[in-house]
């Protein structure tokens, strides 16, 4: 294994500050040459009994964005309803999605049925193959993330509706709706956290048992 440097590793525990969730993009295209280079660390990632479970659909075509679109306006509206007072008050004014703008859009789904793997480490726990997919996604995001890019995942959705519209097998489940592109700003504060909606704990809780 390669000794990694000093330098390196403040580096890297600052890409990972930088991972921030983005919502507002620039509109100007993403190369494809560099978002291949992005996805190739899909392959990277460790998955339960290297079943490899991901199964990414690049979302395109207008009927389809717009299905998706349509799909997290109707679900944005049923979450408002659900919170009072101030948090609802907060929650309209969130920008929760950049699917209007982000050049790159990509639906993340894992495949429950996948033969790879032969079902090593998943009898007992199936959802192993969800949190593999989660994985390989945070790969992705610091890959794109070291790169420039930045990466919004998109989670008020209706993930059956979503499998729908895009034709997807019945075996595949919505893991992901990541945005992707050059984010209009450039800040390391977390924009839930800039709009006062939470903020992050001071520390890690760790116990002992």
């Amino acid at each position: 294994m390669p000794q990694f440097s000093e330098r390196f590793r403040a580096e890297f525990d600052q890409l990972m500050r930088w991972r921030r969730d983005v919502r507002r993009f620039r509109s100007d295209p993403v190369e494809g040459a560099l978002l291949e280079r992005c996805l190739a660390t899909f392959g990277l990632a460790p998955s339960v009994g290297l079943s490899e479970p991901w199964r990414i659909v690049r979302v395109e075509s207008p009927a389809a964005r717009a299905a998706a679109l349509a799909n997290f306006e109707a679900a944005n509206a049923e979450a408002l309803v659900g919170f009072a007072d101030e948090k609802a008050r907060l929650y309209a004014g969130l920008k929760l999605s950049g699917m209007r703008e982000a050049p790159v859009q990509l639906a993340v789904f894992c495949d429950e049925a996948t033969p790879k793997g032969a079902g090593l480490g998943a009898g007992t726990m199936p959802e192993m193959r969800r949190y593999s997919v989660v994985s390989a996604i945070t790969q992705f995001w610091l890959a794109a993330r070291a790169e420039g890019l930045g990466v919004g995942w998109v989670s008020i959705l209706n993930p059956q509706r979503l499998a729908r519209d895009l034709a997807v097998p019945d075996s595949w489940v919505l893991v992901g709706y990541l945005c992707v592109g050059w984010p209009e700003d450039e800040g390391e504060q977390p924009e839930l956290e800039a709009a006062g909606w939470e903020s992050r704990a001071a520390a890690l809780a760790v116990e002992t048992r």
